[in-house]
């Protein structure tokens, strides 16, 4: 691995708790991140000539720190808020890390702006990346983190846990960028990897975080079950070469058995707390009947239809609606699919998923429209993100009219 690629991955790993030890430090989230970039810069220009430091993560916030002492300096700043830049900067640590996912879900934040924040700053992705995992242009997502720092400045949000009593409220909204976070690291938005256990990992040890926090509330294990249940699969997903590998070929004895039992158990005790289910244990509940099936064939797709019926009232959206196709096939065949898909058509947050054109063309030619289906996955080929899906959906297209 070249110097530069080391630089990102080791970015990828330890930015989020980069900049939870600089906020801590300076209790400004903004410029923690700020500092934070700058060592990420530097380490760009570096680490190539002078080579890669022995403790990385290390080299990289005492850099950080450095450029923070530096420039309140060389700019007189004296406030009562910067003084524990003097004291010796330590590795964040769990808390630390849950204390800036909640700094960054902060209710002065519109919901796009807390969710876009957190992932920069905690999962280190880039605002093409985060676009991407939004459907929006690049330049929106640039503006929305920008507003989010300059606004929790201007609020002057501490840094740490919410009292006791505001922590349910504040859930929802850590609850849908942890798993942000996580579905980033299941099916990347670009890079030459198409599975990102790094990021994955680090949304799996923030919901298990905020389920020993939060006990009783059933949507946080619902979380938990869902990303371990989804995790089980990361070793099926991708075949020797890298090449994606869709649900219906992957080999099922190479899914992480010891991760589905996880999921079971926290389904289980988001269900045994009584309270009404959420769209995060719903979820959970259809990628349980995925595990539970020990081949493709006998997987419960009525139950799955049942239960994308239930999350489309709980949580609609266009996404939703399209994987509800995606069973709807397998109960009532590829005309009724294909149906329900068209009715999506002119929905304009779909124009940039590939997975639209990929569900429709696999549809166009399961009815033998090979002609039309040929076009559209090459369409959706040109939408995808990473090369893996690229390389995949050409070679359906190719298929499709030999």
């Amino acid at each position: 691995m070249d110097a530069r690629r080391t630089v990102e991955a080791v970015w990828r790993m330890n930015s989020g708790r980069l900049v939870a030890s600089l906020t801590r430090l300076v209790n400004d989230v903004g410029l923690a991140e700020d500092f934070a970039q700058d060592a990420y810069l530097a380490a760009l220009e570096q680490w190539p000539r002078e080579g890669i430091p022995d403790e990385p993560a290390g080299w990289l916030l005492t850099t950080a720190r450095r450029r923070a002492i530096d420039m309140i300096r060389r700019e007189g700043v004296r406030e009562t808020k910067y003084a524990l830049l003097g004291e010796e900067s330590a590795p964040a640590t769990d808390q630390d890390l849950l204390s800036l996912v909640f700094v960054a879900c902060h209710p002065v934040l519109a919901q796009e702006s807390r969710a876009a924040l957190t992932l920069r700053m905690v999962g280190g992705l880039s605002t093409d990346e985060i676009a991407r995992a939004f459907l929006v242009p690049s330049a929106t997502i640039g503006q929305r983190i920008s507003r989010a720092k300059r606004t929790l400045a201007e609020a002057e949000v501490p840094f740490g846990l919410p009292d006791p009593d505001e922590l349910p409220a504040r859930l929802n909204a850590v609850l849908e960028v942890v798993y942000l976070i996580f579905t980033e690291g299941y099916a990347a938005t670009s890079g030459d990897r198409w599975i990102r256990r790094d990021l994955a990992e680090q949304a799996m040890r923030l919901g298990r975080i905020l389920a020993a926090l939060m006990p009783a509330e059933p949507e946080v294990y619902g979380l938990v079950a869902l990303m371990e249940l989804q995790a089980s699969r990361f070793g099926a997903r991708t075949g020797p070469d890298g090449q994606q590998v869709l649900l219906e070929d992957q080999d099922r004895s190479r899914w992480d058995r010891t991760l589905i039992a996880h999921g079971f158990g926290a389904l289980g005790r988001a269900r045994k707390l009584r309270k009404p289910l959420g769209p995060y244990t719903v979820q959970a509940a259809i990628a349980a009947c995925h595990a539970r099936a020990p081949r493709f064939a006998d997987t419960d797709w009525a139950a799955i239809l049942a239960l994308y019926d239930a999350l489309s009232q709980l949580a609609p959206s266009p996404v939703v609606r399209l994987n509800r196709a995606v069973a709807l096939l397998h109960v009532d065949g590829p005309q009724a699919a294909l149906d329900a898909v068209e009715e999506l058509a002119a929905d304009p947050r779909l124009h940039r998923y590939h997975l639209f054109g990929a569900v429709r063309g696999d549809l166009l030619l399961r009815l033998g429209r090979h002609a039309e289906a040929a076009e559209e996955l090459e369409r959706a080929a040109a939408l995808a993100p990473t090369r893996q899906e690229r390389t995949l959906l050409m070679e359906r297209a190719a298929a499709a009219t030999r």
